[in-house]
């Protein structure tokens, strides 16, 4: 097949095809004799970097005036991902710092005397819980935090980024990931947040920053996450969510791309790479508004049994069908891999280590004959419903190709130098090197049956040493740190 002219291309789709051609010359260096070698994680040149920007950066980094407590964040955090130690005088001087960027009427600004935000607030909290300990915990004030989520809140439900600001999904995570942090997430704070943020999921299945707005990567984790935390993530329609978001993960470079039709992006390795972590955990609640969605079909007046036997021309029409579709589907993916050439997913297969269980599921009769018992016993009968259920096996692996996300981290995102980047091509930074570290974290543990334990050796792309610290999925900060803030503020 013809590659098309580049002159019959949008910009988008030359910019695509720039993008895979230099991660396709990543990819040839790899080979069985070096595999282990070009896969390795550059721990040493990484934390060289980090430890060189926590003490001084250069002018380029003026602008972020307003985003300091996020430097802060991004840097400690990932030397903290890395297994790198923070000294004494480091957790002094970052306390001391961020004391100075707490408002007086709570929360935390990007920088001494500016005006608090819910994101650099977020931000405080999180270096904060890093650096660890009683003095860096107890250098919150809890009690005008309560107060500045509370002024935040708004009564539709969703909470401003500051003082008069916007009102976005970004809001409605920090306040409550904050808040569940720090021991002080009331129901005032929770009042309506649910259906704000179900009003933002879009026809594609992700969640968008506002009600009408694009789908994108970080506010589906932020949304997401937000429902988890006050228990209400059933509310999303999570099976279209869980489909949108395996479709951002680019069979060519193995990285996730933010929004459709976008380029891949190495921060995504997390806001869209940690949205399965969370789902994993939903699986019953995807699996459960799968069978309603199938049972609740406008075109039936009844729903046919799941376990239903097919006639003998259906099933004759559906193999046929089935061996088109294959037909197709073979020469399409034969003259995609010819033009393309290397792709993430020949190179990293999918690793296949899936842990199964057995989901007891009623069956219609079943259901009919529960419902007459329940109505005779005086209770509502549910004749009505239409959710019937059959005996099926769930997969409980990663819900992505964990080793192709890996894969893309390590050979196209590192710089030799130290430090991880977007995409190649591009600079090194500190918020790409927090968001690829983090993202490479919770690729690496995925197989683990609960959080934080060690994954299979296998699940780990590259040598073992490449073994990062975990992360909770939730609140993106190294998982043994947490727990040791929540004993602190559970004993307050």
């Amino acid at each position: 097949m013809a590659s098309p002219s580049s002159h019959s291309l949008t910009v988008t789709q030359q910019e695509q095809l720039l993008v895979e051609e230099r991660v396709q010359d990543f990819f040839k260096i790899l080979s069985p004799d070096n595999y282990h070698v070009v896969l390795e994680l550059w721990r040493d040149q990484h934390i060289d970097y980090l430890q060189r920007g926590i003490n001084r950066l250069g002018p380029g980094h003026s602008v972020l005036d307003a985003n300091r407590p996020w430097l802060c964040y991004w840097i400690l955090h990932s030397m903290v991902l890395l297994g790198e130690p923070i000294d004494e005088e480091l957790k002094q001087r970052t306390v001391n710092f961020l004391c100075r960027c707490q408002d007086p009427n709570g929360g935390y600004g990007g920088g001494p005397g500016q005006m608090a935000h819910l994101a650099t607030t977020y931000a405080a909290v999180n270096a904060l819980v890093t650096v660890g300990g009683d003095t860096a915990l107890a250098s919150i004030n809890r009690e005008n935090m309560l107060k500045f989520l509370h002024r935040m809140k708004d009564p539709l439900g969703g909470f401003r980024m500051h003082d008069a600001g916007e009102i976005d999904v970004r809001g409605s995570y920090t306040a409550v990931a904050i808040a569940k942090m720090l021991g002080i997430l009331v129901p005032a704070l929770m009042h309506n947040l649910a259906n704000f943020i179900v009003s933002c999921q879009t026809f594609e299945g992700g969640i968008g920053g506002e009600p009408g707005a694009e789908a994108h990567g970080g506010y589906t984790f932020c949304g997401l996450a937000a429902l988890i935390l006050i228990n209400e993530s059933h509310q999303l329609d999570l099976p279209s969510l869980l489909d949108w978001a395996v479709f951002r993960q680019g069979r060519v470079e193995g990285g996730f791309q933010g929004r459709t039709n976008k380029l891949v992006d190495g921060c995504y390795s997390f806001w869209q790479g940690g949205v399965f972590p969370l789902i994993q955990r939903l699986l019953d609640n995807v699996h459960l508004q799968s069978s309603m969605s199938y049972a609740k079909t406008e075109h039936m007046d009844k729903p046919l049994p799941l376990n239903r036997d097919m006639s003998s021309e259906e099933s004759v029409l559906l193999r046929e069908s089935s061996a088109q579709q294959l037909d197709v589907t073979e020469t399409n993916s034969e003259c995609e891999d010819t033009n393309r050439g290397l792709i993430a997913e020949k190179i990293f297969p999918v690793f296949d280590c899936f842990h199964k269980k057995s989901v007891y599921i009623e069956t219609a009769e079943e259901h009919q004959a529960h419902s007459r018992n329940s109505s005779s016993d005086g209770e509502q009968g549910s004749h009505d419903s239409l959710l019937y259920f059959i005996e099926k096996e769930i997969q409980c692996g990663p819900l992505f190709n964990t080793h192709a996300l890996q894969g893309y981290i390590l050979l196209c995102s590192q710089v030799p130098d130290g430090g991880l980047r977007d995409k190649p091509g591009k600079y090194r930074d500190y918020y790409h090197t927090c968001y690829c570290l983090s993202g490479l974290s919770s690729a690496q543990y995925s197989w683990s049956h609960r959080i934080g334990t060690p994954p299979p050796p296998a699940a780990v792309l590259g040598p073992f040493t490449n073994l990062l610290e975990p992360v909770h999925p939730l609140f993106n900060v190294v998982l043994d740190r947490y727990y040791d803030a929540q004993r602190y503020f559970s004993s307050l």
